[in-house]
């Protein structure tokens, strides 16, 4: 017998699906609101634990072909549906060769694998650029499909080796705590790895699971109990969405915030079941809130809403960069409505309807008083199977056609945000990674050249390698380059956004290169890096002027240490940093038969970091052997920083130059240095 309707389960469905709406449409007052993904995955572990457990206890067996059946006529239709209306949307507001990739990423999403291609291609949930990405949210569901392949057959092994409890128990929790444990290593070591492989994700499941596993006895004795764990529960994920946030290493540690609190509200509910059927006492917990009106239709509509809201905000967002309020709320307002639709025009009927059958049912003879054919439990998948290779051949042959639509301007546009620097395309190591400590100097020029110069800092300074060692050859000098990975060259402790903690291999990497830049001796320094500006635009204006003050000290450090030295520096005004993605952008208009300046253009008062350029202006001036070079009039107009200058691409993304572009500044800057 099926389990019963849970008003409070749909309720944590509304939270859930609540929390990733109003983060991924930037309401900053729920940072941690994509932690709504793990109440679904506990309420997943839940459900089918419960589901499955009461099918082995009844009749000792599994059948898996209706379970699997089942699962498919919830899911696929819809999702099916959405993946097709968003690739033939993503036609016309895509550029090509943006429509070739995540079409590509739309044939794993049909097939449930998206979690994995996203692992290949390295996309980080919490990236800038992951916000152009349609499909990313599908990464979620593919990790609880591939849940359900492994999910019974870990609850058979159980029932095989001893039925009874105990052993499921222990097989869920040996099962849990290894992904855990595992989990909790990766989250610092590899954390792509750790949020999206399923694996590492099961213990959630497992703590979902391991709760209906229970005894009921626990809470009919103390009625205080049932009530207490509820609200304490529905603190927990309150705590998550309010205080977690993308700088976090997540899942980890963190993430027992979310799991612990839906376990405690799903056991509250638990008790309040039994409770109530034995005494007829109103519930004191929180399933009386959870079952509210408006959050039972959310809860209904969960699904649906989860797979509209994002490709709505993401094509939204190119549409009109620089999302207003109202248009946000526009937005989510159209996810409703087409979750409405979705829901009450494919996810129900083919959820009730006899076309994706769940179970095994004989097939009728064709011929009258025939007996009926063997039955086919297999069969009841066919329809599932169907749907995904429907999925998967239409974005492939959308991906083949979009390839076919990039013509020579959108493959110019995609070559020159590709070209690396002159330093990486002759050693991509010469900019080292995030975890290398030990300094690699490149060296670029003759060995017996005359003078030498080093450039020092971080990617910000790579793109400056391509016109510096071009201007260097004609004056008889060398370049030698010092650069890591967002590393800055000023003596500056900083947060890396994708190791989730302090950069401390930047720190120990520094000092070492100025200790060996100034044994070197060279002639002149070269420093850029990363402005501060573009750290601190959206802080509050306190904060902003503390980190300022404590940039500015790190680079007086830095340069006073070259100063003391008798090293002259030149330290070179950071690029302005552009509101859209340059390339992407760009192919886009391009796409859209519109011209580039205006469309990407950024306001000159936003991309220009003026106010931080002003600040570390004063702290060159005040150390000696120190000059300034600012070349943002390149970039720049009196208004507008533009993306296209002279008929090629600036920037190959945000805030980095584009190689081609590069070239181009090879004189101004030997005016500057040389």
């Amino acid at each position: 017998m099926a389990a019963s309707f849970r008003p409070d389960i749909q309720g944590l469905r509304a939270l859930a699906v609540g929390g990733v709406v109003a983060y991924h449409f930037g309401l900053t007052a729920l940072p941690g609101g994509f932690a709504g993904v793990d109440i679904f995955f506990v309420i997943s572990g839940w459900l089918i634990t419960t589901h499955l457990m009461q099918e082995i206890t009844e009749t000792g067996r599994l059948d898996l072909w209706r379970f699997y059946a089942r699962r498919a006529r919830r899911l696929l239709p819809a999702a099916l549906f959405v993946i097709l209306v968003t690739l033939a949307a993503g036609y016309f507001i895509l550029a090509p060769q943006e429509q070739a990739l995540y079409s590509r990423g739309a044939m794993f999403a049909s097939a449930y694998a998206i979690n994995l291609w996203l692992l290949r291609w390295s996309f980080d949930y919490f990236a800038a650029d992951a916000t152009s990405n349609p499909f990313i949210h599908f990464w979620s569901l593919s990790v609880e499909e591939q849940f359900y392949l492994a999910w019974p057959a870990l609850l058979l092994l159980a029932a095989w080796l001893r039925p009874g409890r105990r052993t499921v128990v222990a097989v869920i929790g040996v099962a849990g705590l290894a992904s855990f444990a595992a989990c909790l290593w990766l989250t610092t070591v590899a954390p792509a790895w750790a949020f999206y492989f399923s694996p590492l994700r099961a213990w959630e499941f497992a703590a979902g699971g391991l709760a209906t596993l229970v005894p009921a006895a626990f809470q009919q004795h103390r009625a205080w109990l049932r009530p207490a764990l509820g609200w304490l529960g529905l603190a927990l994920i309150a705590a998550a969405y309010l205080c977690l946030s993308e700088d976090l290493p997540f899942p980890g540690w963190y993430a027992l915030l979310p799991v612990a609190g839906t376990v405690l509200v799903l056991l509250s509910g638990a008790g309040a079941e039994q409770t109530n059927g034995r005494t007829g006492r109103p519930a004191l917990g929180p399933a009386a809130a959870l079952s509210l009106p408006p959050l039972q239709w959310i809860g209904t509509l969960s699904y649906s809403l989860y797979l509209w809201h994002w490709p709505v905000i993401v094509y939204a967002g190119m549409l009109a960069p620089d999302l207003s309020v109202p248009q946000r709320l526009g937005c989510g307002v159209l996810a409703l409505a087409l979750s409405v639709l979705t829901y009450h025009l494919i996810e129900n009927p083919a959820r009730r309807g006899a076309w994706l059958t769940a179970g095994a049912r004989a097939f009728p003879s064709a011929i009258a008083g025939a007996k009926p054919l063997p039955t086919f439990p297999a069969i009841a998948l066919i329809p599932a199977l169907a749907l995904t290779g429907a999925g998967v051949a239409v974005a492939y042959a959308n991906a083949h056609l979009a390839q076919r639509n990039i013509g020579p301007e959108q493959r110019g546009i995609e070559q020159a945000a590709e070209k690396p620097s002159i330093a990486r395309a002759v050693d991509k190591s010469c900019l080292l990674d995030f975890h290398t400590v030990t300094p690699k100097p490149c060296v670029f020029g003759a060995a017996d050249a005359a003078h030498t110069v080093v450039l020092f800092g971080d990617s910000h300074a790579d793109h400056w390698s391509t016109p510096l060692i071009e201007a260097a050859k004609r004056n008889d000098t060398k370049v030698v380059t010092y650069l890591k990975s967002s590393c800055r060259a000023s003596r500056l402790s900083t947060f890396n956004t994708v190791l989730k903690r302090d950069y401390t291999e930047c720190d120990a990497w520094r000092e070492q290169a100025i200790a060996d830049i100034i044994r070197a001796k060279p002639r002149l320094v070269v420093i850029s890096e990363f402005s501060i500006g573009n750290l601190t635009r959206d802080m509050p204006t306190a904060g902003r002027r503390a980190e300022t003050a404590r940039w500015q000290a790190g680079l007086r450090s830095t340069l006073q240490a070259f100063s003391r030295a008798g090293v002259e520096t030149a330290v070179i005004r950071d690029t302005p940093i552009n509101d859209s993605f340059a390339d992407s952008c760009v192919a886009r208009a391009l796409w859209w038969r519109e011209a580039p300046s205006p469309h990407c253009d950024t306001p000159r008062t936003d991309a220009a970091n003026d106010s931080t350029a002003a600040a570390e202006r004063a702290v060159v001036a005040s150390v000696p052997d120190t000059r300034y070079v600012d070349l943002t009039n390149h970039f720049c107009g009196p208004t507008a920083c533009h993306v296209v200058i002279g008929g090629k691409l600036a920037f190959r993304d945000r805030h980095h130059l584009a190689t081609a572009f590069a070239e181009t500044l090879e004189g101004p800057l030997e005016r500057a240095l040389f």
